[in-house]
């Protein structure tokens, strides 16, 4: 399944490109007020569902499209674009996420993100790569010399809190702030040793779900912001580990504080 799962996520970056040529022709429409959905989008996760059912047709497949397709103990999670206003908008920093659970644990993990030549790539207990290179996560252990990216679904969707009250309290601590625009790059830049780390809310499962398994296999570590288990995709910090509990205490101070200012009389 592998090398399956390779060959079919290379096929869908190269019809990404194929798409990327021809921008000023691309059908776009509006899911919600600045979420866009392009006819790649769709054409890609066709294609994908396609492979999967003509080769595992007895296996379960989610996309972020199509939603729900049954099946048995394995699953295909499907982000066709993650970062389709970057894609677009003609910038790079898009990817195709694909990760294959199973009994509700993720065994495999593909990104590929063709404008920039990247496939990473992690099977569960067997390490990550990047082009077939095996990448770590950076040593570096204080928010201050720390390089993290962030995204702002959240207030796309307008929830009642935002990302925004957490990123002016870390952005000074940090060395710098990056916003790329695709929650499956940002982690596996992460894995890679290009951020140290990358917080997120709001997002779905297909936004994550590869890129939380090639940061695990790269020496990370992908929670909540409390800790616990990231599953349900409200709350994602994915980081090197060595300043996971700097960041959470971060966070955290953020939170309490308007915590307290809700309750006052």
């Amino acid at each position: 399944m592998e090398q399956f799962l390779k060959e079919i996520i290379l096929e869908a970056g190269q019809m990404t490109l194929d798409f990327r040529a021809r921008l000023d022709k691309l059908a776009v429409r509006r899911k919600m007020d600045k979420d866009l959905v392009s006819e790649a989008d769709v054409a890609v996760e066709d294609f994908l569902v396609s492979r999967i059912q003509k080769r595992y047709p007895d296996h379960a497949i989610f996309g972020e499209e199509s939603g729900q397709h049954t099946g048995g103990q394995y699953r295909w999670i499907i982000d066709p674009i993650d970062g389709t206003t970057s894609f677009v908008h003609g910038q790079p920093y898009y990817s195709i996420s694909i990760a294959l659970e199973q009994a509700q644990n993720t065994i495999l993990a593909a990104v590929n993100a063709p404008a920039l030549g990247e496939l990473y790539t992690a099977r569960l207990g067997h390490g990550a790569f990047v082009n077939g290179s095996p990448i770590h996560v950076s040593p570096r252990s204080r928010l201050s010399d720390s390089v993290m990216a962030t995204g702002f679904a959240c207030i796309r969707r307008h929830s009642g809190f935002t990302n925004l009250p957490i990123f002016n309290r870390m952005t000074p601590i940090l060395r710098d702030v990056r916003r790329y625009g695709s929650a499956a790059v940002d982690l596996c830049y992460t894995a890679c040793g290009r951020l140290e780390g990358f917080w997120e809310m709001d997002l779905k499962i297909y936004d994550v779900a590869a890129g939380a398994l090639i940061l695990h296999e790269a020496g990370g570590r992908c929670t909540d912001f409390s800790g616990g288990s990231a599953r349900l995709y409200n709350e994602v910090l994915g980081t090197n580990g060595h300043i996971h509990t700097e960041a959470m205490g971060v966070i955290a101070g953020v939170i309490e504080g308007i915590d307290k200012k809700n309750k006052a009389p």
